[in-house]
């Protein structure tokens, strides 16, 4: 049984807007599932639907086996959602927002005290028992809302951007938190993120969304044949140089898009191999000095470009 599906799932808002148009998506039990988006994709309003804030205009959605708009009492006992906006309560110590949330969600009190051990252990928290809550740091703060949504032991978990603002080894412990979850208690977590780097590191499934529809759905490795390996990599001497020479070798006709990664200009072009010919020999013509050319592997974020880029930003040339 799917932990969540949406057939021909449709928002349209009062002002005409239309946020969803028709979307399709699978989501597994049990697994980490990633949807990514420019701003506007729809992302949102996708939420608000599926934690039952929001009622669909048309088409269906079913949560674990139910539809949502028919048992939304039900779909609330199975879910927690933790938004950008930190919930805890800072007048309570870490142990009473935890105990609060136990029995808010009616959990017996002494399975609620093994499972709020297991998940302080589990978040690594236990350090902080001692210090209010008031004085956490945002990644810690972030961890402990978490923690107490999962008191409840929800089948279905709603993450909403849970690193934004972390340092990057802040971020890098909570993906080990989250693999943990999954593992340990078989929690379906439905992830956005703006971090690709997140989403290639956590994803079982990702979604890629743009105009409310679905562009793309699959395991990273499926997503990469969208642009079938076509990608050229261009190493320059350093980040300045790259930066100079990534509009020039983005208008060449046979690129789609290009990209910046570090010191490198990464090209999604049509025939790698033509292109690579092309452009080799355009850099020694042109005595620009660079350190290597090779064709790669596209990454998440070349797909993610390559998916949802705007004809404007790909200088009108068509995918």
């Amino acid at each position: 049984m799917l932990a969540i599906e949406t057939h021909e799932l449709v928002k349209q808002y009062k002002n005409g807007v239309r946020a969803l148009d028709n979307l399709n998506l699978e989501v597994n039990k049990g697994e980490i599932f990633s949807l990514l988006g420019p701003n506007g994709a729809g992302k949102s309003s996708l939420i608000n639907i599926l934690t039952t804030f929001y009622k669909p205009t048309s088409g269906n959605v079913t949560m674990l086996g139910k539809d949502i708009c028919k048992e939304p009492a039900w779909v609330r006992t199975q879910i927690a959602c933790v938004a950008q906006h930190i919930s805890i309560d800072e007048h309570l110590s870490l142990m009473e927002n935890m105990t609060f949330q136990s029995r808010l969600y009616k959990v017996e009190p002494k399975v609620a005290k093994i499972r709020i051990n297991s998940l302080i252990d589990i978040f690594e928290l236990s350090r902080y028992l001692k210090y209010p809550t008031a004085s956490y740091s945002g990644g810690v703060k972030r961890r402990l809302d978490i923690a107490m949504n999962m008191v409840s032991i929800p089948k279905i978990l709603f993450l909403d951007e849970p690193t934004v603002g972390m340092d990057v080894m802040s971020r890098k412990a909570m993906w080990e938190m989250l693999l943990k979850i999954r593992d340990e208690y078989g929690t379906t977590i439905f992830l956005t993120t703006h971090y690709l780097e997140e989403a290639d590191r956590l994803s079982d499934t990702i979604c890629i969304m743009k105009n409310g529809k679905e562009v793309a759905q699959g395991t990273l490795e499926s997503l990469r044949g969208y642009i079938r390996q076509n990608m050229l990599c261009i190493v320059f001497p350093n980040t300045r140089e790259a930066k100079k020479y990534k509009g020039i070798l983005e208008n060449m006709e046979f690129t789609k898009f290009a990209g910046v990664r570090g010191n490198s200009v990464v090209l999604g072009v049509e025939d790698s191999r033509n292109s690579f010919t092309i452009v080799n020999k355009w850099l020694l013509e042109h005595h620009v000095a660079f350190d290597a050319i090779e064709i790669v592997e596209p990454s998440l974020e070349d797909v993610f470009l390559a998916l949802t880029s705007s004809e404007e930003n790909r200088g009108g040339r068509g995918l």
